[in-house]
């Protein structure tokens, strides 16, 4: 028996390598107590929903801890001159079990955290490079964008064309990572938004404020912002009204604090994106899909590996990290000890 386990690479009540790959693989996919079905429909393999939980989550931590980034800002010349740029931010539900609770079912709070995409990709090339995080903060972020940026190609010689929302510490980020060999731009679907409710204000009549509002776009498309600020401003409503009830005013406040990143005219030209699309459906197929199901709520630490286990796939890492793995195996993913419930993660 033991020559066989040796030559086999298992472990008594333990999961072969190959075996380990097929159940990651599903379970990047499906909830875990899905998993066992499929794994018995294609392989007739049985195996109990906390072993998947297991071996899942062991390699998804694996894939997280080898996946922090430190990236160097270049010195020398990149493959691209241009890279777009993107960074958004979804919520991920998430669940903090009570540690004075021996029933863990019990006391446990209930919040949502921001999972933070980032995706980099030369000009013209329809494969990014992708990161995530849900418990680092900001700067981690811009970290990543940054290592997305290198590994896109970003070189001393490159320009970061980077669209967003507007969200200061997006922003903030794209400064500090790339400095002036960046630029930041708000997604101009974004600001249609805010131009659609001063319309209204503007006239009652609805092709009135269509007409108004294609106006505004191509204003903004041909590089006249200021003439944008000088429609609206006969329409501010007076200082007494709410934010709320003030559309034209929110909108000339939005466009007048942001003059520096409504530069659609220079984008245009370049063949530069000016929407932020790309990254919002990257959080629908890679965070999303699997963290956001109905009913699931994900332990921090959880959803944090499960995402760098998406995002690995996604990257076109998984056979190198196989591969890796395989060399260097680890009895952590394989450990027949279960050490979470099964109820602190989906």
């Amino acid at each position: 028996m033991r020559p066989f386990l040796r030559s086999a690479k298992v472990a008594p009540r333990g999961c072969s390598l190959p075996l380990q790959r097929v159940i990651t693989d599903f379970a990047a996919d499906q909830p875990f107590a899905q998993v066992p079905i499929k794994l018995q429909e294609h392989y007739g393999i049985k195996a109990a929903e906390s072993t998947i939980q297991r071996i899942a989550l062991g390699h998804a931590k694996t894939i997280f801890e080898t996946s922090q980034v430190s990236p160097i800002f270049p010195e020398t010349p990149g493959k691209h001159k241009d890279i777009i740029a993107q960074t958004d931010g979804g919520m991920i539900p998430i669940v903090e079990p009570d540690a004075g609770q021996k029933d863990k079912r019990k006391g446990k709070t209930l919040s949502w955290k921001e999972a933070k995409i980032s995706l980099a990709h030369a000009k013209g090339s329809k494969t990014p490079v992708y990161a995530g995080t849900i418990a680092g903060g900001p700067q981690v972020a811009g970290l990543q964008l940054l290592d997305c940026a290198l590994r896109a190609g970003f070189g001393a010689n490159s320009h970061v064309h980077a669209v967003g929302d507007g969200a200061p510490w997006i922003v903030d980020q794209v400064a500090t990572q790339f400095g002036e060999q960046g630029s930041y731009l708000i997604d101009f679907y974004h600001v249609c938004e805010y131009l659609s409710a001063a319309a209204k204000a503007v006239s009652p009549a609805t092709a009135a404020q269509e007409a108004w509002t294609e106006a505004q776009k191509d204003a903004l498309k041909t590089g006249r912002v200021e003439t944008v600020l000088r429609v609206l401003a006969p329409h501010l409503e007076v200082p007494g009204i709410d934010d709320d009830q003030a559309p034209v005013r929110r909108c000339h406040r939005y466009l007048s604090s942001r003059r520096d990143q409504l530069n659609y005219r220079e984008a245009l030209a370049n063949d530069l994106p000016i929407g932020s699309g790309e990254i919002e459906s990257a959080h629908r197929y890679i965070a999303q899909q699997r963290l956001k199901r109905p009913g699931a709520w994900w332990r921090v630490e959880h959803a944090d590996h499960m995402l760098a286990l998406r995002i690995n796939r996604r990257n076109g890492d998984w056979d190198a990290y196989w591969a890796t793995f395989g060399k260097n195996l680890s009895r952590a993913a394989n450990d027949n000890r279960q050490t979470t419930s099964r109820k602190s993660a989906a």
